[in-house]
């Protein structure tokens, strides 16, 4: 992928923010893109096949695939099954769609599948184009600010493979998942052309993501609240756990989290400064991280922690 500075880059808008400004607002120096002719299908693809190559696993050994993202490539079909077709799969599909808890409630899913025995293998392909959102003619600093939320996202893939297998205490696999939702606040984060409100909309203000006040960060700290509160077994087991993953959207917002938690920064892995909002691959996307510096090893458990508009939060405790 592409990386490029997170920030306007508009000659002809009529608004253009000092530099630096983005960076001191979010934290965030830069993000990923994608190239032009790729789609979010094709995002998912490569993650997928690296996942299956990782696990010396065959696309026809795959009872179930999952598209997991806040996009897609088309209204219709799924988005699934354009992946399935890339990949050679000729297994059900189906997408799941969550803002930035898409993979994480793809996750809750396919391990109610396999853990009830309808599937053994589920894939789970993630492909988010989120830099499509970002507004790009800005009239004034007050639309600057609705709609900064698109300046810090990322274009990403990932994947996850689950396989059915042994359930003793010290295996691997999904052990805990909790979930919560505040859906009057859905209004709060929006990007709103596509569906039946808007269906034909080319307005800015509809096609890009735009915050609506400050109702996002009320819920997702009322929300926050209420899993520490009613969830405190399975809370006390991520502050146990090797690592911890949570959805970030900037460094505020990251360190915020952190102190929300109740841990150190340290048990984190700080991803949005370099990456951006990866959107629903922000999880995976921190997970490989830390693999790949051994933050954390096989037998380990980890917790990831998501956030959406919408509003919903999650949490999910694996072993690796």
């Amino acid at each position: 992928m592409e990386q490029t500075r997170a920030a306007i880059a508009a000659a002809h808008s009529p608004f253009v923010p000092p530099p630096g400004l983005l960076e001191d607002i979010t934290g965030v120096r830069g993000v990923h893109v994608k190239y032009d002719d790729e789609q979010a299908s094709d995002l998912a693809v490569a993650a997928a096949a690296k996942a299956l190559d990782m696990a010396g696993t065959g696309i026809g050994d795959i009872d179930l695939l999952l598209f997991a993202s806040s996009g897609q490539d088309l209204v219709e079909p799924a988005t699934a099954h354009i992946v399935a077709a890339k990949l050679g799969a000729c297994c059900p599909v189906f997408d799941v769609k969550n803002a930035c808890n898409s993979v994480l409630n793809a996750l809750e899913t396919a391990a109610a599948f396999i853990e009830t025995g309808r599937y053994r293998t589920v894939l789970i392909a993630c492909g988010e184009t989120t830099t499509l959102t970002a507004r790009w003619h800005v009239p004034d600093h007050d639309t600057f600010m609705r709609h900064l939320p698109g300046y810090t996202v990322s274009d990403a893939g990932a994947a996850l493979l689950l396989t059915a297998g042994p359930a003793g205490p010290d295996d691997p696999g999904v052990l805990r998942t909790v979930f919560a939702s505040d859906s009057s606040a859905w209004e709060a984060c929006t990007v709103a052309a596509g569906g039946s409100m808007h269906p034909r909309s080319t307005h800015d203000d509809h096609v890009c993501l735009r915050l609506n006040g400050d109702e996002l960060f009320r819920s997702g700290r009322d929300m926050a609240r209420l899993i520490l509160e009613y969830a405190q077994e399975e809370v006390a087991l991520m502050r146990a756990s090797a690592f911890v993953a949570v959805h970030q959207i900037s460094m505020p917002q990251f360190h915020e989290a952190c102190g929300a938690l109740g841990l150190p920064v340290n048990r984190f892995q700080a991803t949005v400064d370099k990456y951006g909002n990866a959107a629903s691959a922000s999880l995976p996307l921190q997970l490989v991280l830390a693999q790949q510096c051994e933050r954390v090893m096989p037998g380990d458990t980890v917790a990831l922690v998501g956030l959406a508009s919408g509003f919903s939060i999650g949490l999910a405790l694996i072993r690796l």
